[in-house]
């Protein structure tokens, strides 16, 4: 049944019906079956077993830089080091966009999924901060931006139900994650940048 599934997996069918087994896409199918979250609540929540297969190792990447803390004016004329306290928390999101919160069952199964699967810890959100120091010259704003380290897993989970669960009783459904890397800062950096005529009437008025 593996082989078939690997098979019907790299054909890009998104669902197929054959002998008591579907791999299903995201949404409802177009033979009323069930949506990925329907699926998805059903792990451990009524399946005999619900394993999930990694389909590679976890890939760590670089978020997208954001601003944070408060930016820095400097009115004066001279040099001026200011310090920019800031806290950032990164959360994790997934390819249904399903809330994985501590509200919906799936939360903890997903997460010990990960872990058992990759052996690798695995958090739902990771918060951050600093006092970072900006040197502002004469005129100029400063800020600072933070770029967080996440981490990408791909699988799929196989779930076994003891009834029927809409006509079947084993349903796979693929499910990527992104999610912060415990324990890392990420990338901080500081900028600077003329005020603008606005600013300037704003912060040195």
């Amino acid at each position: 049944m593996t082989s078939k599934r690997n098979a019907w997996t790299a054909a890009g069918l998104g669902l197929l019906t054959a002998a008591g087994l579907v791999l299903t896409a995201p949404g409802a199918s177009a033979d009323g079956g069930p949506t990925a979250r329907e699926l998805l609540d059903k792990c451990d929540n009524g399946t005999d077993s619900c394993v999930f297969h990694p389909a590679g190792p976890p890939e760590e990447h670089t978020g997208a830089g954001h601003q944070v803390g408060e930016a820095a004016f400097n009115c004066t004329g001279d040099l001026q080091r200011s310090t920019v306290n800031w806290s950032d928390t990164t959360g994790e999101s997934n390819s249904f966009g399903v809330s994985l919160s501590a509200e919906y069952g799936f939360s903890e199964v997903f997460k010990v999924s990960i872990e058992t699967s990759y052996q690798h810890t695995w958090e739902s959100s990771h918060t951050e901060g600093q006092a970072t120091n900006v040197d502002v010259r004469p005129g100029e704003k400063g800020w600072v931006e933070r770029a967080p380290k996440m981490q990408k897993v791909h699988g799929t989970y196989e779930m076994h139900f003891p009834d029927k669960f809409y006509d079947h009783y084993i349903w796979y459904q693929d499910f990527d994650a992104d999610g912060p890397v415990p324990g890392s800062t990420g990338d901080i950096t500081q900028h600077t940048a003329p005020m603008t005529d606005q600013e300037k009437s704003e912060h040195c008025g």
